[in-house]
């Protein structure tokens, strides 16, 4: 045999056992999601709808598919509007004039025909909503940035087709959802919101009660089924033909259900996702799923597994405890969190946001903070503007669920001084933390603009969630960051953290981190690069007032030279503190990239 007929040869061995291998772990997930089913058949089938049925690509176990450079921007398709144009070329625009050199992972909420919840009631999964553009223009983004979008996994729209299947008793949709007894014991189940979970529908088959996790638009999808689940692939490989390299795993803990139990965060859930995470990685060795779980910290993270469920978690508690340090001026709760998180495991990171479409979510809260505590900052924030959503618990009790606000409203005063002047300060001072600790740093776009909130949306929408998801007139914006604004100022000095933070290898999202004790005013944590070339101490002065950091509490070593890469301020020889200025950021590094 020739070398080159017997390296054929070897490649074409190495391909059948790759593909035996993918087979393997398929029914390994599929035994025991559906351990009554014939699960080789059911194998086949996933296999053939997502495109890997005669071969596959090599997965890339273990290794991380980021680096301190990527940046991700969460944004509506209509964030921006223009008179006789559709929002997703107004959007690519902006994204090219303003953050091409900025961003690299670009989060384009549910961009797909919707009845309610501003997108997250899909009526067409395989559809661009006509009034934002078409799969061209998503495709145009995709070429520019890493596409992410939201795999809304738990329900579908009531005004779908497959609703109106079930009306019409027809197949597929009448068996896509959850019909049960109406008397169905449903007191221990976890919802995030007060609406019956039950919705009584009236179809060819008589009378059916549907479950709705969420609203009764939003009919939960029934995974008992696997026809769903071959759904769902058929509709992730869509999405990765379509250029989406990012899923986002929406509302996925309350996949499956079981009577009596919680239904939140079952075995059968965590297995469906890892069974997707094996999929994707076969088919697209760099894609990447991102669990979004706002749900107590433990539970959250609880979705990277063994390092093979979820590449990234959404850090859900790091919003909430990140504005009540702020608007306290104490950063114990936070640091105490910090110093019980384990470092993520290679192939796995956290997805860090402050804000997003959605409120700021008060369960991650559990067991961090006191009640009192809570209350204190609620208030604070209904004074500023905001509104708090609730949710019902097994028992009727009401419970504060989150907590709606334009960030930059949320940071308008603090506990002791509503309005101090600070605002900008604070601003900027709470995205510095988020810039610096372990993760991937995830910016919604009105806190890079620093919008207020949108009262006329909500007295227009009565929708809490309003108050955050403002649309911009893209022309006004514009002229908004040209002029002498707050939006400017917030906009410019974000960018300029933001390209630091991207040269420096100590900000990568798996380096090193360690939270540091000098008090409760001044918060505090180092990072060092993977290869341990590069260290960065990072201090945040959290208060109103300026605070001294003895430079002996960080133990520096002397024999190197340091500076802050931020004000590019060097240590001089012999300094034994730094004085922080209200609210300042300080990257105190021994190795300089800040241009």
């Amino acid at each position: 045999m020739t070398k080159s007929r017997k390296k054929e040869q070897q490649g074409k061995e190495r391909k059948q056992q790759l593909q035996k291998e993918l087979q393997h772990r398929v029914i390994g997930h599929l035994s025991l999601i559906y351990p009554q089913l014939d699960t080789v058949k059911l194998t086949e089938q996933l296999l053939k709808k997502m495109g890997l049925d005669n071969e596959c690509a090599k997965p890339r176990w273990h290794k991380n598919n980021w680096n301190e450079t990527d940046i991700a921007v969460i944004t509506y398709a209509n964030s921006f509007l223009k008179d006789d144009e559709r929002p997703l070329v107004t959007l690519s625009r902006f994204l090219d004039r303003h953050l091409k050199d900025v961003i690299s992972w670009v989060h384009i909420l549910p961009f797909f025909p919707f009845s309610s919840d501003d997108g997250f009631a899909v009526i067409d999964y395989t559809q661009v909503n006509e009034s934002y553009g078409d799969w061209g223009h998503i495709g145009r983004i995709s070429k520019k940035f890493s596409l992410m979008s939201d795999l809304v996994i738990n329900h579908c729209s009531a005004m779908g087709r497959w609703f109106e299947q079930l009306k019409m008793n027809k197949r597929p949709g009448k068996d896509y959802f959850l019909a049960v007894d109406q008397d169905l014991d449903v007191s221990n189940v976890v919802r995030p919101r007060t609406t019956p979970i039950l919705r009584e529908v009236q179809t060819l088959d008589g009378v059916k009660h549907i479950w709705c996790t969420f609203s009764h638009d939003q009919p939960d999808l029934n995974f008992r089924n696997p026809a769903v689940l071959l759904e769902m692939v058929k509709i992730i490989r869509l999405y990765l033909e379509r250029g989406v390299k990012i899923f986002r795993l929406d509302a996925v803990a309350f996949l499956w259900k079981e009577e009596g139990s919680s239904c939140l965060n079952l075995n059968q859930t965590h297995e469906i996702v890892r069974l997707i995470r094996t999929l994707v990685e076969y088919h697209s060795p760099g894609a990447i799923i991102i669990t979004e779980t706002n749900i107590p910290n433990v539970e959250n993270i609880s979705y990277f597994g063994n390092a093979n469920e979820a590449h990234l978690v959404y850090n859900f508690s790091l919003p909430p405890l990140l504005l009540n340090t702020l608007v306290t001026g104490n950063c114990h709760a936070l640091k105490s969190w910090m110093m019980s998180m384990p470092p993520a495991q290679k192939g796995t990171t956290f997805f860090n946001f402050i804000a997003s479409h959605d409120g700021i979510g008060l369960r991650p809260l559990e067991g961090l903070i006191e009640e009192d505590e809570l209350g204190h900052l609620m208030g604070l924030m209904e004074n500023n503007g905001g509104r708090v959503s609730w949710r019902t618990l097994e028992n009727g009790e009401a419970k504060p669920y989150e907590i709606n606000i334009s960030l930059f409203d949320a940071l308008k005063g603090t506990l002791n001084n509503p309005d101090d002047g600070f605002q900008e300060a604070r601003f900027i001072c709470i995205h510095a933390i988020m810039l610096a600790v372990e993760g991937v740093p995830a910016f919604y776009i009105h806190s890079l603009l620093g919008t207020e909130n949108d009262y006329e949306k909500f007295s227009h929408t009565n929708n809490n969630r309003a108050l955050n998801r403002h649309n911009w007139d893209v022309d006004e914006l514009e002229s908004r960051l040209r002029d002498d604004t707050h939006h400017r100022r917030i906009f410019n000095e974000l960018k300029r953290l933001i390209k630091i933070r991207k040269q420096q290898k100590a900000f990568h999202p798996n380096a090193i981190m360690f939270t540091l004790h000098i008090g409760d005013e001044v918060f505090a944590f180092w990072r060092q690069s993977l290869k341990r070339d590069q260290s960065i101490f990072c201090l945040n002065n959290i208060t109103a007032q300026p605070r001294e950091v003895l430079l002996s509490s960080l133990n520096l070593v002397i024999t190197e030279s340091w500076q802050d890469l931020l004000s590019k301020q060097e240590l001089e020889v012999g300094q034994t503190s730094l004085i922080l200025k209200p609210y300042q950021t300080v990257w105190l590094t021994n190795k300089f990239h800040n241009e």
